[in-house]
């Protein structure tokens, strides 16, 4: 029969120093910091009015930047500046793009036009609608700034190779807003009629899901 004790013995000696470095790499691995997209999102305080429904948990934040963009059409009380669509982009804290939004069509409500976020890698999609109406108290929206919102999703899409870092996502806040009110003149006649505004906006957006959902940001 074949004596393995000395070849054990030579294979112990050689694996304890490897295990003992894998614990030295792991013990200083564990003490590095933290990736950003482990960081807990915490939105700023907001009034009740501006509140999504407790239990959801902020997953995702990034700071727009971009333009509303307005059209001249005929209205109820003549002519007035209609938002068609915002065009932005957001960033994370390191400013890297995460996601453009815009309106598109929700497949969920066969092509209504809703607001849409894609997440900028793998395409993952939401669209949402008004969940509570816009906040323009004065206390918190600056003089001159969009209103704040909060919105709840209504359809979800996931990117053409499975992503899926937005479609978690039921609620998103539009807050800390700046710019972006439509033109108070150049909307008055029938001459104006086709006319368009694009107006500067930033704003802060924070993208919740349900606690049971393991979202990250996957930047």
């Amino acid at each position: 029969m074949r004596n393995c004790n000395a070849t054990e013995k030579q294979t112990t000696r050689r694996i304890l120093p490897i295990a003992c470095a894998m614990a030295l790499v792991v013990a200083f691995t564990v003490s590095l910091p933290q990736p950003a997209y482990a960081r807990q999102v915490t939105p700023p305080p907001v009034p009740t009015d501006i509140q999504v429904p407790a239990g959801f948990k902020a997953f995702l934040e990034g700071h727009g930047v971009g333009t509303q963009n307005y059209i001249c059409l005929p209205s109820d009380s003549g002519f007035a500046w209609t938002l068609f669509t915002p065009e932005a982009t957001l960033f994370n804290d390191r400013d890297k793009q995460v996601i453009t939004h815009f309106f598109g069509p929700n497949p969920d409500e066969h092509g209504t036009v809703r607001a849409e976020w894609q997440h900028s890698r793998d395409t993952s999609a939401v669209w949402a609608q008004l969940f509570r109406p816009p906040y323009s108290e004065p206390d918190f929206v600056a003089p001159g700034a969009i209103p704040w919102l909060v919105l709840e999703v209504d359809g979800k899409q996931d990117g053409p190779t499975g992503g899926d870092t937005l479609t978690g996502t039921r609620y998103i806040q539009r807050l800390n807003t700046s710019g972006g009110i439509a033109p108070s003149d150049g909307c008055s006649g029938l001459t104006d009629v086709g006319k368009k505004a694009f107006v500067p906006y930033e704003a802060d957006y924070f993208f919740f899901a349900a606690p049971e959902c393991d979202a990250d940001d996957n930047d």
